[in-house]
C-alpha cells in the first residue's frame, strides 16, 4: 500500500479493511479494534483522524483496481445519493433533512456517490459529503469539522457532476450516464453530458420541458397522451425485491434538426396495473439507439441501490464513528475498497465456473490484489 509512508497507517488501513469484510454486526471503531487484536480503537481512530495520507490518492488506486478487473466500454455510470442517520450536530455536514434511508426527515449526513456497473459487477466509484448551505455560512462550525476554507456549498447536481467529469478525465471505460430525477431534471447537467458526447438517460418529472417541432417549452407529460397503443411495448426492467419490474414503455422523438448521428428522445414508463402512474425519462444516444437498449440503461439504475445495501450491509459503509470531513471521506474510500474487493472476488468466482462449462481453453486469473 504504497499511498502510506509508514508502516503503523499501511498496517492499520488493511487491518480497518479486514474488519470491514468480517463478519461483525456492527463494524464500529472498538469491533474492528477487536477483529485486529488491538486493545482498544486509538490505532483504527489515529487512522481516520490523526495521520497524515490521502484519500483522494487512495480512492485513485480503487478505481484502477476496479477498471482492470471489471472496466467494459459499455459500462454505466450511475449517480445517487443516500442518507446516514447520525446523532448530535458536530458530524460534518449533519442537519434535520429528508433521508431517502429512513424514508423520512431525520438527523443525518447525506453522501453523493458514482456507481460503476458493468455486465460482471458493479462498485462505488467516487464519493462526496453534501455540505448544506447552514454548514458552509458558518466558517467556524466548518472549522471544528475539519472543512478547508476552500470547500464551498455545492449542490448535490454540482457534486455529482464534479465525479462525471472526474471519471471522464481519468479516462474511466464508459458508455452511458443515468440517474434518478434529482439530478436527470438539471438542464444543467444534460447539456454537460451532451457537450462532452456522454450518452445518458436521465430520469426526469412530469413537469421537465423540451424542445419538439411544435414548442420550444413542450411539458415532456403532453406528448404521450395520444401516442397510438401500439408504440406501447412492454418490457421487463430487470428482478426487483418482488420479482420482475415489468412496465409498458414508450418513447417520443424530440430536439429535431439537432444531428444525424444522435437522437434526443424522451422516454415514458407506464404501470400495468395503474397505467395513469408514468414516469419520464430524458435519452440523448446513438441514433439508431433501440427502445430495449434505453429500457436496459434506465434499468441498471437500480445497481447503485444494490451498491449501496450490500456496502452497508457487508463492508460498514454506513458503520462509522467520524465527525470530522476528512475522517469520514477516509472511511468512505476503505469501505468502497473493501466492496471493490468483494465485488471482483464474486466476478472471479463467476468466471471459475463459467470456465468448468466452457472449452479447456477458457481460464481464469490469479487472486484479486489491491495496492494502494
Amino acid at each position: 500500500m504504497h499511498r502510506f509512508s509508514r508502516s503503523e497507517p499501511r498496517e492499520s488501513a488493511l487491518a480497518y479493511m479486514r474488519g470491514l469484510v468480517a463478519p461483525l454486526e456492527r463494524k464500529n471503531g472498538w469491533t474492528l479494534a477487536e477483529e485486529a487484536g488491538h486493545a482498544g480503537p486509538d490505532r483504527l481512530h489515529r487512522l481516520l483522524n490523526r495521520i497524515e495520507w490521502d484519500a483522494d490518492e487512495v480512492l485513485q488506486d480503487v478505481r484502477g483496481y476496479v477498471v482492470e478487473n471489471l472496466g467494459d466500454e459499455e459500462a454505466v455510470l450511475i449517480v445517487d445519493d443516500t442518507g446516514f442517520l447520525k446523532k448530535g450536530t458536530g458530524s460534518a455536514g449533519v442537519q434535520r433533512q429528508y433521508s431517502g434511508t429512513a424514508g423520512r426527515t431525520e438527523n443525518s449526513q447525506v453522501g453523493v456517490f458514482l456507481a460503476y456497473a458493468t455486465p460482471r459487477g458493479r462498485t462505488l466509484l467516487d464519493r462526496r459529503l453534501d455540505l448544506p448551505a447552514s454548514w458552509t455560512d458558518d466558517r467556524e462550525r466548518c472549522r471544528r469539522a475539519g472543512i478547508g476554507e476552500e470547500v464551498g456549498f455545492a449542490t448535490k447536481v454540482a457534486l455529482a457532476k464534479a465525479m462525471v467529469r472526474r471519471a471522464i478525465t481519468d479516462r474511466i471505460p464508459f458508455g452511458r450516464v443515468t440517474a434518478d430525477a434529482a439530478y436527470g431534471f438539471s438542464k444543467g447537467c444534460r447539456f454537460e453530458l451532451e457537450q462532452a458526447e456522454v450518452c445518458h438517460v436521465m430520469a426526469t418529472t412530469r413537469h421537465d420541458t423540451v424542445v419538439t417541432r411544435w414548442a420550444i417549452d413542450h411539458p415532456v407529460h403532453e406528448l404521450f397522451p395520444g401516442l397510438p397503443r401500439q408504440k406501447w411495448k412492454r418490457r421487463s426492467r430487470g428482478d426487483g425485491a418482488h420479482g420482475r419490474r415489468v412496465y409498458d414503455w414508450a418513447r417520443v422523438e424530440v430536439r429535431p434538426w439537432h444531428r444525424d448521428d444522435r437522437r434526443h428522445w424522451v422516454l415514458a414508463r407506464r404501470s400495468v396495473r395503474r397505467p395513469e402512474e408514468i414516469s419520464y425519462y430524458i435519452a440523448y444516444c446513438p441514433a439508431g439507439t433501440t427502445l430495449d437498449e434505453l429500457v436496459r440503461i434506465a434499468g441498471s439504475r437500480w445497481a447503485v441501490e444494490e451498491c449501496f445495501q450490500s456496502a452497508k450491509q457487508e463492508c460498514g459503509l454506513d458503520d462509522y464513528q467520524v465527525r470530522r470531513y476528512p475522517g469520514w471521506h477516509r472511511h468512505m474510500t476503505l469501505a468502497m475498497a473493501a466492496h471493490a474487493c468483494l465485488t471482483v472476488l464474486r466476478a472471479r468466482h463467476l468466471d471459475a465456473a463459467k470456465a468448468e462449462t466452457d472449452p479447456p481453453s477458457s481460464s481464469t486469473s490469479a487472486s484479486p490484489r489491491f495496492n494502494a
